[in-house]
């Protein structure tokens, strides 16, 4: 056998040690000793440090800059305001019929008399007085008649006294009985005829109202003795002509 065999055999045991070696190596530096390959360490990126002036605050673009308040409106630049509706003013009296400002003492300024003689009772005439002013108007007590140049006013039926005084709206009227005279009984004294008659107010406060207003009589008069008497001012015509 030539030489040049064994070192060819030599070259290959030499270079197959080589790679064993190389393996173990391998293996060795793979191992991290609990039988587990070892692929590195895990590196976890690192967060970047805020930039001066943040302070760590989140500025990301979806946060929410407006605010909304318990008012019923938001801050918004899209938002509808609530609107109140305003207090209606205090009423000043010029239109309200109760209020003392539209309310007058019905008198002969105010209003209109008419006197016309009704066949029942007998004797009697009754009196209409309407308001012909722009104000409710109130008539107190009973009419103060005066016929021809009489210097007493006739007295008044106590029972006819209505339970509040008589008020009226412009255009409305209110009525009083007059009992002209004793009738054939004779109950009556100084009976005369009479062709004018003015009908005076009361007021509130003091015995006659001023001015007072004339009614038209009869052509030929009415006859009138001393029993002469009148009722309270009546709302309707029937309560004027109970007495």
């Amino acid at each position: 056998m030539s030489s040049a065999a064994p070192t060819r055999s030599r070259v290959r045991l030499l270079t197959a040690a080589a790679t064993v070696a190389l393996a173990a190596l391998s293996l060795t530096a793979c191992d991290n000793g609990d039988g587990v390959r070892d692929e590195g360490a895990s590196q976890q990126p690192s967060k970047s440090a805020p930039a001066d002036g943040d302070n760590g605050k989140d500025t990301s673009a979806g946060s929410t800059t407006g605010s909304s308040t318990d008012t019923g409106t938001s801050s918004g630049t899209g938002s509808a305001a609530t609107t109140k509706p305003k207090p209606r003013p205090a009423s000043t009296g010029k239109n309200d019929p109760t209020a003392s400002t539209s309310r007058v003492t019905c008198n002969g300024s105010t209003v209109k008399v008419t006197a016309q003689s009704v066949s029942r009772p007998v004797n009697h005439m009754l009196l209409t007085v309407t308001n012909t002013g722009s104000k409710r108007c109130d008539l107190y007590g009973y009419p103060a008649v005066r016929f021809g140049e009489a210097q007493s006013v006739p007295p008044v039926i106590e029972d006819s006294q209505p339970q509040a005084v008589v008020s009226l709206p412009p255009g409305q009227s209110a009525y009083a009985g007059v009992a002209l005279s004793g009738g054939d009984d004779g109950g009556g004294s100084n009976g005369r005829t009479e062709k004018t008659l003015e009908v005076f107010f009361q007021g509130r406060n003091t015995n006659d109202g001023d001015p007072g207003a004339r009614a038209a009589l009869p052509a030929k008069g009415v006859y009138i003795d001393d029993s002469l008497k009148v009722t309270y001012w009546q709302q309707s015509m029937s309560d004027a002509l109970t007495w």
